[in-house]
């Protein structure tokens, strides 16, 4: 299951903070902030999708996430792969490297990372 945009950028929150209070996640908001009826519909259904939970303080709730920003990620990246690059890394790794207008120093970075991970094999 995914999340929507808004639901990303909440989550998003969420993953800095660890766990938050509603008005510790509306102060984390930019300017214009949403209603705190948004946030929490957006909370609600991030709960169903079992992306957060919380705990009950009296009549407060304090929300913390139940899926870590890296396996999201990771999992959102691996169906992009499947999906638009024919589930093939190297195609991925050619678009990523070609289209993002990457510096000579960021793909040398991007280099000495993979030699890492060969070198792991």
């Amino acid at each position: 299951m995914q999340l929507s945009k808004s639901e990303e950028e909440l989550m998003n929150i969420l993953w800095k903070q660890k766990k938050a209070f509603m008005k510790d996640l509306l102060d984390a908001y930019p300017e214009p902030k949403p209603a705190t009826t948004t946030v929490a519909t957006l909370l609600k259904r991030m709960a169903d999708k079992k992306f957060i939970d919380y705990k009950s303080f009296g009549r407060s709730r304090e929300y913390f996430p139940l899926v870590k920003k890296k396996d999201y990620f990771s999992k959102h990246v691996n169906g992009l792969i499947k999906n638009f690059f024919n589930d093939s890394a190297s195609q991925f790794a050619s678009f990523f490297t070609q289209e993002t207008n990457l510096s000579k120093a960021e793909l040398e970075e991007l280099k000495k990372l993979i030699d890492v991970e060969i070198e792991k094999k």
